[in-house]
């Protein structure tokens, strides 16, 4: 049987050229394209049901990486294909458990190749990637996006420092801490200063032992 794939990008010329490329290969059917969130999971809340997904990052407004837990959980494989190259990028969508990256400038057979790949259990993303995972790289590249006063304040955030004690100690208001704890919040896709301390102990910005 070939292999069940859907498109989820808000493009539809893209999507089209997708489809083109993707129906000249008797492996591969094409069973179902949609532009946002919406659209995908009235599909998959009708019994829709595929062995690959290939999601863009950006859906107009929205966060494709909202999708990939509910296509997971229906056992289909997520392959993000984008124009997001940014490590941090890549980091997120990994950290949802993508099963492949492919960028958007990619030859038409590496996105068949992730396909195939992808749909017999393996996974597929880019060497530079797979370099800079070698090499300890991409976490520190989420790290690199604050700037060096925001990557201050996460350290004092870490050691249980509030808004107040970290103007104090930065000789900053206490409305400038909360501005700039704002865009921090906002650069690492986090939603509370409980997330910004663990980001920290993840990424070696502080020991444990700084915060007893």
């Amino acid at each position: 049987m070939p292999i069940s794939v859907i498109l989820v990008d808000d493009h539809p010329l893209f999507r089209q050229g997708m489809i083109r490329l993707l129906e000249h290969n008797p492996e591969v059917k094409v069973v179902g394209e949609f532009a946002d969130l919406k659209a995908t999971r009235e599909w998959l809340a009708q019994g829709g049901s595929a062995d690959v997904a290939l999601l863009d990052r950006t859906l107009r407004e929205e966060d494709g990486l909202e999708l990939v837990p509910e296509l997971k959980s229906r056992n289909i494989k997520v392959i993000m294909l984008t124009i997001a190259e940014e490590d941090y990028e890549i980091r997120d969508a990994m950290k949802k458990g993508v099963d492949g990256y492919i960028l958007k400038t990619s030859e038409p057979e590496q996105i068949l190749q992730s396909i195939y790949a992808v749909s017999k259990g393996g996974s597929m993303f880019p060497s530079h990637v797979m370099q800079k995972m070698a090499r300890g790289e991409l976490m520190q590249g989420v790290f690199d996006k604050l700037s060096p006063r925001e990557q201050e304040i996460v350290g004092y955030v870490a050691r249980g420092l509030s808004n107040r004690g970290i103007g104090e100690a930065l000789g900053l208001s206490e409305n400038t801490v909360r501005n700039h704890l704002r865009s921090i919040l906002d650069k690492l896709r986090l939603d509370n200063r409980v997330q910004v301390a663990t980001f920290a102990l993840e990424h070696g910005v502080v020991k444990r032992k700084d915060q007893e």
